[in-house]
């Protein structure tokens, strides 16, 4: 089983860290500039500010991390270490304690994310062409239906 426990102010540092090599490991599409610009915002608006669902190591390291706004998951990073250890999908299984239904949005590029939540049941729902900031890094938008499909959980 993997803990996961609530995020408290002092994570802050380590959950930045866990973005950043999710990112360099599966954001490929990202010039360093745009990853300099997302990890102003990261670091300095949204770790801050959010409460977040954190997995953790025997120490109680974070090892990966997962923000909601209602039922719609905002952000979900692993660090690439701890890649392929049922981390994402614990935290999708806490998120879904909330209620069946989750939507996310994925970069349209990231294909390991895609594949991911495709294997979660989600389904996509729609497109942008920009991002949340306005950025030329299409997105797509999932949804989670609550119809059983799927069982993130592994049941």
């Amino acid at each position: 089983m993997i803990p996961i426990r609530s995020s408290r102010p002092d994570d802050a540092p380590a959950l930045f860290a866990v973005w950043l090599a999710a990112v360099r490991s599966t954001h490929d599409f990202l010039s360093e500039e745009d990853i300099a610009f997302y990890a102003d915002l990261v670091r300095d608006q949204y770790l801050p500010a959010a409460a977040l669902l954190v997995a953790v190591d025997g120490d109680d390291r974070p090892a990966g991390f997962l923000g909601m706004t209602g039922r719609k998951i905002d952000t979900l990073f692993v660090d690439p270490a701890w890649h392929g250890r049922g981390i994402g999908r614990a935290l999708v299984a806490r998120a879904l304690e909330g209620g069946p239904e989750l939507t996310v949005d994925v970069n349209e590029q990231n294909s390991a994310a895609r594949a991911f939540y495709r294997r979660l049941g989600f389904r996509e729902v729609g497109r942008s062409a920009l991002d949340d900031s306005g950025r030329p890094f299409p997105l797509l938008h999932l949804a989670l239906d609550g119809s059983g499909r799927s069982d993130p959980t592994g049941a």
